[in-house]
């Protein structure tokens, strides 16, 4: 069939995804304007009572529990449990060279050890988890999640246990039910270690309410500076500190692709809708993305598959194609012994991607040539689309503050303290037009549709070199490890995918990971500053940040929030 805007023949089923996509972000912006959109409510979170239970229903899902989700560990691995990625770990559980407890307990040591410097966590669930394990050593076996141990970023709700979105607004409130994503993942038998550090209301790179710098990058634990991503900081650098198997987080401008390409890890953002926003502390509804954030292209998959689906809760999550077989493209296809991409593959390049001299620029230089090697991959150039820097920019990414400051307005009328240093996007979302905001919904369309139609009317994939304008208009993508800075500072990549169809970007980041190691590589242990507390008790720590690491202003917030 011909996409009758570009003349360019496209399989069914595909140019039917791009239009479908198309039409659900208008009714989404429609329905946004004129206030039909359910979010949470927001005023009533503090004070809802403990039997005030609303938790959608969640089952089992048997297409996690396939062959390809599970790989033997590497030798160089096999002595220490917190080295394995999910599919390793897995395959020791499904194979009972190891039970859960051991995993849980390996995991509970580094986070002794380790987590005074990292401060990724809010809160750490010691005892719970360990009661956890044990009881799924004991039940019938759920899949590759069995006993595996995760990081949750704390603005997803946990059933009593707080959940503050390291915010003066919920620092008091304990969710009644688990976020829908958190469900899911306990169904099919993960086990919760604790609540990670995160940007105030998910803005910025992970502070207390007041600015003040908690989480540092795993790869340089006594330099704070250096930025470890955000707004899903602690989750990032939990599961790159090996605290964590895998980890979840959410991204509104860049806050699971940020954290992920800064701290060597692979993580999805995916399409609008494809996993449920229920539960989750919103910051912009039709920009929130919750998504898994983990050590390579496998354990992402399986993360994203246990995540996604339609939700009762959430209305954006239903009425979609299915989930790919997101396990089966994030391994990595051969020909006897010669590596092929799963799919012919044509990887968009923009303008300018890889030109100077910068150590990035060289990496990335690398990664094509990587790429290029492999049979039925294939480099195409791509345009930047019409008024790509205008309809990218910061005027048109803005409209996206009203948005966020709605939900909120009972708490901006009553006390702005309550928002700490990360008020002024709030005031600023108050304070946008109504005209402002309907010309960024009609700007926002145009640029999808100029997206899917100038650049995805020639290839399957495209680079990024900004998470903004795929956040913008929903659009899948994934960030992975492509070398390290000079300095021994992770750098990563970004690719772009079309709607609902994760399984393409995530296949060519499984094909890059088979020739290459940069995924395997972990950062040195920090050094010891003494042990750190493994809470039993839900207690977010208020004072985990080190005054020397150093404080985050209000107008540094708002250059940089999400």
């Amino acid at each position: 069939m011909t996409d009758a805007s570009t003349g360019v023949q496209l399989p069914l089923d595909r140019l039917l995804d791009r239009r479908a996509f198309l039409a659900r972000t208008a009714a989404l912006a429609a329905t946004a304007a004129v206030g039909t959109v359910a979010l949470p409510g927001l005023a009533g979170l503090a004070s809802a009572a403990p039997s005030d239970t609303s938790a959608p229903a969640v089952t089992f899902n048997p297409d996690l529990d396939r062959g390809a989700a599970y790989n033997k560990p590497r030798e160089s691995a096999m002595s220490d449990p917190t080295e394995w990625t999910i599919s390793e770990a897995a395959w020791m559980i499904r194979h009972n060279k190891i039970v859960p407890v051991e995993l849980v307990q390996a995991y509970l040591d580094r986070i002794t050890a380790y987590e005074s410097t990292y401060q990724a966590f809010n809160v750490v669930l010691a005892e719970a988890a360990v009661k956890a394990a044990r009881q799924w050593a004991n039940r019938p076996y759920r899949g590759p999640l069995h006993g595996i141990p995760l990081a949750i970023k704390d603005n997803y709700f946990t059933e009593g246990v707080p959940t503050t979105a390291n915010s003066y607004l919920f620092q008091d409130f304990v969710p009644p039910y688990d976020a829908t994503s958190v469900t899911k993942l306990v169904v099919q038998g993960g086990i919760v270690l604790g609540k990670t550090q995160m940007g105030p209301l998910a803005t910025t790179r992970a502070t207390l309410p007041n600015g003040q710098v908690t989480t540092v990058n795993a790869w340089t634990p006594t330099n704070p500076s250096t930025n470890p991503g955000g707004s899903s900081t602690g989750t990032a650098t939990a599961v790159a500190g090996r605290l964590a198997s895998s980890g979840i987080g959410t991204q509104t401008g860049g806050s699971i692709t940020s954290p992920s390409n800064a701290q060597n890890l692979t993580g999805i953002k995916p399409t609008m809708g494809r996993v449920s926003l229920a539960g989750i502390v919103p910051l912009t509804y039709t920009r929130d993305h919750p998504g898994p954030l983990a050590r390579d292209a496998k354990d992402a998959a399986i993360m994203l598959m246990a995540m996604a689906g339609p939700d009762p809760a959430d209305p954006r999550s239903q009425g979609l194609p299915p989930v790919p077989n997101l396990i089966n493209a994030a391994t990595p296809r051969y020909d006897g012994d010669n590596l092929r991409m799963r799919w012919k593959t044509r990887i968009g390049v923009l303008p300018g991607y890889a030109d100077g001299g910068s150590e990035t620029a060289a990496a990335r230089r690398a990664f094509l040539a990587e790429m290029s090697a492999i049979p039925e991959c294939e480099l195409v150039e791509v345009p930047f689309p019409d008024e790509w820097s205008l309809l990218t920019g910061s005027a048109f990414n803005n409209v996206r503050l009203p948005e966020r400051s709605e939900p909120f307005m009972p708490y901006l009328r009553s006390d702005l303290r309550g928002f700490g240093v990360s008020v002024t996007s709030w005031l600023q979302g108050a304070l946008l037009g109504a005209n402002g905001w309907v010309t960024g919904q009609r700007a926002k369309l145009l640029l999808l549709d100029r997206i899917l139609d100038q650049i995805f009317s020639s290839c399957d994939v495209v680079v990024q070199t900004s998470p903004v304008p795929f956040d913008i208009v929903g659009l899948p993508e994934i960030a992975f490890p492509i070398g390290f800075s000079g300095g021994g500072v992770p750098i990563g990549t970004i690719l772009g995918g079309q709607p609902y169809a994760e399984d393409r970007p995530l296949s060519v980041v499984a094909a890059y990971q088979a020739v290459t190691d940069w995924h395997w590589r972990r950062p040195a242990d920090p050094p010891a500053v003494g042990p750190s507390p493994t809470a039993s008790t839900a207690a977010a720590r208020s004072t985990a940040a080190t005054p020397s690491r150093g404080r985050l202003t209000a107008e540094e917030v708002a250059e940089l929030t999400q």
